[in-house]
């Protein structure tokens, strides 16, 4: 864990359990003085280990209540072939997150949109401009039971 001692394990806790809190609320939890505590927070974010903060947002309140996760299989595999579909998926505003994975098929991607024809055209879009789809399964979600972004450091 890159030397995270206990103190810094503890700063991560809290902030992945509240991002905005301050600095000085922060340090308290903690049990350290704000300056140190500060630090150490900017030393994790400057070592990659802190990557961002982000708010939590709710797709039903934004209509985008439908999640749903697709499988591609690419007909053709290459180095050159997985940088453009890379650089495809990347572009699509849907896909939330987007895995090359060993197994059955090359790619499992997250999307989140607002009804069935969006899906319908979200499919299309793949199969048609992804170098190499050739196959393709789909799972929509019928109820969300976890989503966390919470990383258990602790263990």
């Amino acid at each position: 864990m890159q030397n995270l001692d206990r103190i810094d394990r503890k700063i991560l806790v809290e902030l992945q359990k509240n991002g905005r809190v301050s600095m000085t609320e922060l340090a308290q939890r903690i049990g350290l003085s704000a300056t140190p505590c500060t630090e150490r927070v900017r030393r994790l974010e400057r070592d990659g280990i802190i990557t961002g903060y982000h708010a939590h947002l709710n797709p039903q309140a934004l209509g985008k209540s439908l999640l749903v996760f697709i499988e591609i299989k690419l007909s053709t595999r290459s180095g050159e072939v997985f940088e453009r579909v890379r650089k495809e998926l990347t572009t699509i505003p849907e896909v939330m997150e987007c895995h090359l994975v060993s197994g059955d098929f090359d790619y499992l991607i997250k999307a989140r949109i607002g009804e069935m024809s969006e899906y319908r055209r979200l499919l299309g879009d793949l199969l048609t401009q992804l170098p190499s789809a050739a196959e393709s399964r789909s799972y929509v979600v019928m109820e969300e039971l976890k989503e966390t972004l919470y990383l258990d450091i602790e263990r």
